[in-house]
């Protein structure tokens, strides 16, 4: 059975070795931690872009629906209730402003859930916290054993047959 860097378990592994997996390990963590900040990127992307379409959508509603709504809205309202045509004209536009508003402020819930999550500045606080980790992790100390009682090791070389 060997360790996952191919050392045979049990057997003490030689600084350099040992700082070999250390970078291999850290490296994978950057690795992850960017992967991660582009997640979460991603996701406060695709709410911004939700918000913008949102606000679009408003924008787009008042001004081309305008026309034909006002017009179908306030002959509508003229045969209904037989007020004056003007009053039936305003009462068209604000239901047209109505609409717009609401989708404006489906706009403004979207925009503020994407300021609110901070994802890359999350991901960027957990690097640093890592990193003063690391710069103020010491080695554990190992009791010195004396030069006589060190057993001596020997190489054994096996088959693969």
């Amino acid at each position: 059975m060997s360790a996952p860097d191919g050392s045979p378990v049990g057997a003490e592994r030689s600084i350099g070795q040992l700082f070999a997996s250390a970078t291999a390990e850290m490296s994978a963590l950057v690795h992850d931690e960017i992967a991660l900040a582009k997640a979460q990127l991603k996701q406060d992307v695709k709410k911004g872009a939700t918000s913008g379409g949102a606000f679009s959508a408003a924008g787009v509603l008042l001004l081309f629906s305008l026309p034909m709504l006002n017009f179908a809205l306030a002959y509508g309202i003229r045969t209904w209730s037989h007020w004056n045509l003007a009053i039936c004209f305003l009462l068209s536009f604000a239901a047209n402003v109505l609409v717009a508003a609401a989708l404006a402020l489906i706009g403004v819930v979207f925009a503020k859930k994407a300021k609110k999550s901070q994802g890359p500045q999350k991901v960027a606080a957990s690097m640093k916290e890592t990193a003063g980790v690391l710069q103020n992790a010491k080695p554990h100390p190992r009791p010195e054993l004396p030069r006589d009682d060190v057993p001596a090791i020997e190489a054994v070389g096996r088959s693969t047959s």
